[in-house]
């Protein structure tokens, strides 16, 4: 059964690992040469669209399991 203990537990967790994989993904755009989001919103280029995305999933994948434990 849900109690409000789980509930705001759960919620907490979501809520840290969404904040680590914003700080996460800007540190990789930071630490990347060029502009990501100008690569991907202004040239329209797949490739690099492709590697944020992958890249992302690899942090959330991290996340996912520090969380979980």
């Amino acid at each position: 059964m849900l109690t409000l203990d789980t509930f705001l537990a759960t919620l907490l967790y979501a809520v840290v690992g969404i904040l680590i994989f914003i700080v996460t993904f800007i540190l990789v755009d930071r630490l990347t040469p060029g502009e990501l989001w100008k690569e991907i919103i202004e040239r329209q280029n797949t490739a690099v669209a492709i590697l944020a995305g992958a890249g992302a999933i690899g942090i959330c994948t991290i996340i996912a399991a520090a969380v979980h434990g």
